[in-house]
């Protein structure tokens, strides 16, 4: 779901233009299932370059979220760690950031109950993503699916972050951590800093086989999302398969030709040119033609990823101990925070 454009816009004031060394970062990801390349364009490479830029950065491997659908615990277990792997194959260097597993630090949850316990659930309520994952489980959403935006706000509040970078689907989640960290501070004093938005520049990669809508780890239709360890086969594949329309030029419209357009933005995206370039390089190409050229432009760039996801998969005691030293570095960061809340709310 977009935001709303006035919502965008008072967020986006507070996009970071430089490092002022007081900025805290902070960002999650799900381990939900392989990431694709709407997860590396949309948010990863951002990561990546946020943390050379910006003295304090962490990125949370959010697996509590994880949970508002059912998991077989193994298979959720290597889904961590495989997550762990990505991002470090993909140039996420905990010697530059903390990288650690949400669940390590159990002061996440417990703030999440008392942030929820300044929440009304009409404004839970009044969420299209809630809704719509709701009518999604045959309107049996759990508690956790219900409550999960609090506990995002919990995340970013915990560790007193001042920016986050979103898509826009993610803006309204912020814009509810913005307004919880306004209710406690008029409550209890002036203590949380109101996180600010980094919005994400990156045109949205549409799944290859419904291009309306974005590309997703839940997609139906596996042939629709592009995922980052695919192999080269997979690859020409999905492509293959990917729906265009009955006209063989290559032209970037969105709204009546979001097939090629997507390819497009894929190519764009992949090669580091822009969406004109990328246009101008192709006329005189069929579809059929350019659906090869855009498989081996992605093939290319993620063979060395893939390769080193591969080699960081075999070594799992080392990505257990990058979680383990992650999560200790971020217990030092929020352990004082959480007391101080806990002496302002009454606990002691």
């Amino acid at each position: 779901m977009a935001a709303p454009r006035g919502v965008i816009r008072a967020l986006h004031r507070g996009t970071l233009t430089q490092n002022s060394g007081m900025d805290r970062i902070f960002s999650g990801i799900q381990p939900t299932g392989k990431l694709h390349l709407g997860n590396y364009f949309g948010a990863i490479q951002n990561w990546v370059r946020l943390q050379e830029e910006y003295n304090s950065v962490l990125y949370s491997i959010v697996d509590l979220h994880a949970l508002t659908v059912p998991r077989e615990p193994a298979d959720f277990r290597q889904s961590i760690l495989d997550t762990t792997a990505t991002l470090l194959a993909c140039g996420i260097n905990p010697e530059k950031c903390l990288l650690f597993q949400q669940s390590q630090v159990p002061e996440h949850a417990e703030l999440g109950w008392i942030l929820g316990c300044l929440t009304s659930m009409p404004r839970i309520q009044s969420f299209p993503q809630w809704k719509v994952k709701n009518a999604s489980q045959n309107y049996e959403g759990t508690v956790g699916l219900f409550t999960y935006p609090v506990l995002q706000a919990a995340d970013i509040l915990l560790y007193k972050s001042t920016h986050v970078p979103v898509g826009e689907d993610q803006v309204l989640h912020l814009e509810l951590a913005r307004d919880i960290a306004q209710h406690f501070n008029k409550k209890y004093g002036n203590f949380f800093p109101v996180p600010k938005a980094i919005l994400s520049t990156t045109k949205k990669i549409k799944s290859l086989r419904d291009p309306t809508a974005k590309m997703s780890k839940s997609d139906p239709q596996k042939l629709g999302t592009l995922n980052i360890t695919d192999s080269p086969e997979e690859i020409v594949l999905k492509f293959r398969k990917a729906v265009t329309d009955f006209t063989s030029e290559v032209t970037y419209d969105p709204d009546s030709r979001p097939g090629v357009s997507n390819l497009v933005t894929i190519h764009a995206a992949v090669t580091g040119l822009s969406i004109k370039e990328v246009v101008h390089q192709c006329v005189g190409l069929d579809t059929a033609h350019y659906k090869g050229i855009v498989a081996e432009a992605v093939i290319q760039k993620f063979a060395p990823i893939r390769n080193e996801i591969k080699r960081l998969q075999e070594d799992k005691s080392h990505l257990e101990k990058v979680l383990q030293a992650g999560a200790e570095k971020a217990k030092e960061l929020a352990s004082p925070v959480y007391q101080e809340i806990r002496r302002l709310v009454g606990f002691q």
